[in-house]
Parts: structure tokens; C-alpha cells; sequence
């Protein structure tokens, strides 16, 4: 039988939302590989509508991969949860190794009891989203206003007579409202947001997309 992936994220998003956490994406593969089949689930700390986050900075707790706080269950039997935590420089306000662990064992429980998951075992795996995590909710793109990232458009943007457009796009994300990313594409070498250009210095690129447009997007990790 087929895994409704639409079911097994409103359990999880339920059960995070418990935990004060938000699912950021979940995936499913399965197979006869020597992981067999592996249920992933990204969280991230949820954030109140009043907070915000330092403009380009990724709140997770991780290293830059998705690996970087790793809770992982068997099911449908769950063995005690077994956690490695890779060596990263943790944020106050990201995702813990704790929170990862609690998340796995509660939704491993309920997804056995109300059988969301069935054809026998699997591996439910919980971690932070890394440095590149997805941005694909309107509360997303608005709590990472000021943020570098990277998209693609269902249809190309800019098109004109002259102009086929285009679907790829990378900058800092400026303003996020009434459904509209404003994004400055201008080249790399130019200051980030809040510091002024001297003067000469060429205008600001920006482009405009709906977010309905939008078909991917990730965060585009600055170090």
C-alpha cells in the first residue's frame, strides 16, 4: 500500500505543535535498499508571529547538513531511541538533539497506533533542516526577510519583447507582503541589507515574484 505523505505530515505537524516545533518537510522512500524504507522528518523551533530572526541567519541548531541533529526510530516495534548528534556550533534559539529525540519517539507512537505508515517496518529519522533548509510557507519567506535565497519559478520572470525571462534565481530576500517577494538579485560583491553603497556604486537589482510562482525555494547559507 501507498504512504499518504499528506497524512503522516499533519500527524506530524500536530504532534510538533505540542512540542512548540514546526515541520519544515517530509519525505518518504521506500525500497529494498540496505535502509529500506526511511521516513524523514525536518523540524525547525516555531516562531511567534511578534519574534524574528537575524537577517541571514538560519535558526537551526544544525552543522549545514540534515544530519546535524538526527533522531532515528525503528517501527512499527520502536526500539529505544538511539541519537548521534554531530560535532556543529549550536543556536540558542534552533533545533536540539532533545527536541529531535522527544519529536521521534511521540510521533513514531502515534503513527503505529493509527497505522499511517503501513507495510511493516520502517525508519523514522528526525532532524534540523540545515543551512539550506526549504522555504515553501508564507510564514517561511516572512521570518526570513533579510536572508540570502535560492528559487525557481513555475513560469520565467521578466519576460519581455526582447526577453524570454527566467526561472533561476539568487539574492537576499528584502520584503515578503501581500503575497509579492521583492528580492535583490544584484551581484554578491555588493553590501548586504542595512549598509549603505558608496556612493558610485551601481543600484540595486530587484525583481518582483508571486508567491504562487515560486516552485522551490532554499535558504543559501552565508558564513
Amino acid at each position: 500500500m501507498a504512504v499518504d505523505l499528506d497524512k503522516v505530515r499533519v500527524v506530524a505537524e500536530r504532534v510538533a505543535d505540542s512540542l512548540g516545533l514546526e515541520v519544515v518537510e517530509t519525505e518518504f522512500r521506500g525500497g529494498a535498499s540496505k535502509q529500506g524504507r526511511l521516513l524523514r522528518v525536518y523540524i525547525d523551533k516555531k516562531v511567534a508571529h511578534s519574534g524574528h530572526v537575524a537577517p541571514g541567519a538560519n535558526v537551526s541548531a544544525s552543522d549545514g547538513s540534515a544530519a546535524g541533529n538526527v533522531s532515528e526510530t525503528s517501527s512499527p516495534t520502536p526500539s529505544p531511541v538511539a541519537v548521534e548528534e554531530q560535532s556543529g556550533t549550536p543556536s540558542v534559539a534552533g533545533v536540539t538533539h532533545e527536541d529531535c529525540a522527544n519529536l521521534s519517539r511521540e510521533l513514531s507512537t502515534i503513527l503505529d497506533v493509527e497505522d499511517v505508515i503501513p507495510g511493516g517496518e520502517y525508519l523514522l529519522e528526525v532532524s534540523s533542516p540545515g543551512l539550506d533548509r526549504k522555504l515553501s510557507k508564507p510564514s517561511d519567506f516572512e521570518r526570513f526577510t533579510g536572508s540570502r535565497v535560492k528559487l525557481m519559478t513555475f513560469n520565467p520572470v521578466g519576460v519581455t519583447e526582447t526577453s524570454k525571462g527566467n526561472r533561476h534565481f539568487e539574492g537576499r530576500l528584502e520584503k515578503f507582503a501581500d503575497g509579492r517577494l521583492t528580492l535583490d538579485v544584484s551581484p554578491r560583491s555588493q553590501k548586504k541589507v542595512g549598509k549603505h553603497r558608496k556612493d558610485g556604486a551601481a543600484p540595486a537589482q530587484r525583481i518582483e515574484v508571486e508567491f504562487s510562482n515560486v516552485e522551490r525555494a532554499n535558504l543559501v547559507p552565508e558564513i
